[in-house]
């Protein structure tokens, strides 16, 4: 079926989760080897505020997740095998649809892998239009760039943490498209974090 990538009629949204800090930077929150390129030397800075419970809260509303290739090789290495027996996260993370959009993937052996090949945006277009829960997606910053410029997501879910790290991949990056958002909710954690949910309405 031929799809048109930008479409906005489709059946299930794709929601952004996105950790940031207070200067936008969404790079390596969760381990100091997550993403060292370009020098970056402060991975795992989301670690101190470990124990907010907004992404737990969103598990039932999760249909499936897309993740690009760099995420997709952080989460396989780690879920299958040291996570699988953190509580809630552990079943969740394995047993969930993933659809991993790559052009250089040959294969997914994480169980209930699925492979985007050829046109991303043609790809996710074509997945958001299938019946089922909304589709999320974790990191992946360069993914995010190209569905972006697709206009392909729906919606942020963004959690600001209190500190600037001065350098590190954004999110919103200089030459990106313009989009106009809506807020829907915002709450702040007990450890300080704005969590901050916007439509986009482009």
């Amino acid at each position: 079926m031929k799809t048109n990538p930008n479409s906005k009629s489709a059946m299930r949204k794709l929601i952004v989760i996105s950790f940031l800090t207070l200067d936008g930077v969404m790079q390596a929150p969760g381990g100091k080897e997550e993403d060292t390129s370009g020098g970056f030397k402060y991975g795992g800075w989301q670690q101190p505020f470990f124990g907010d419970n907004t992404v737990s809260e969103e598990l039932g509303k999760m249909g499936a997740l897309l993740i690009g290739r760099k995420t997709y090789d952080i989460f396989a290495s780690y879920w299958p095998t040291e996570g699988k027996s953190i509580e809630t996260f552990g079943p969740f993370m394995n047993n969930i649809t993933k659809y991993v959009a790559s052009r250089t993937l040959k294969e997914t052996n994480w169980q209930n892998s699925i492979l985007l090949k050829d046109d991303v945006a043609e790809a996710v277009a074509g997945v958001k239009e299938e019946a089922g829960k909304d589709i999320y997606m974790f990191g992946s910053g360069d993914l995010c760039q190209t569905l972006m410029r697709h206009n392909l997501i729906d919606e942020y879910l963004l959690m600001i943490h209190p500190l600037a790290l001065g350098n590190g991949k954004q999110l919103f990056q200089q030459g990106g498209p313009k989009q106009d958002f809506k807020l829907l909710k915002s709450k702040i954690t007990q450890n300080g974090i704005l969590v901050l949910t916007y439509k986009v309405k482009n």
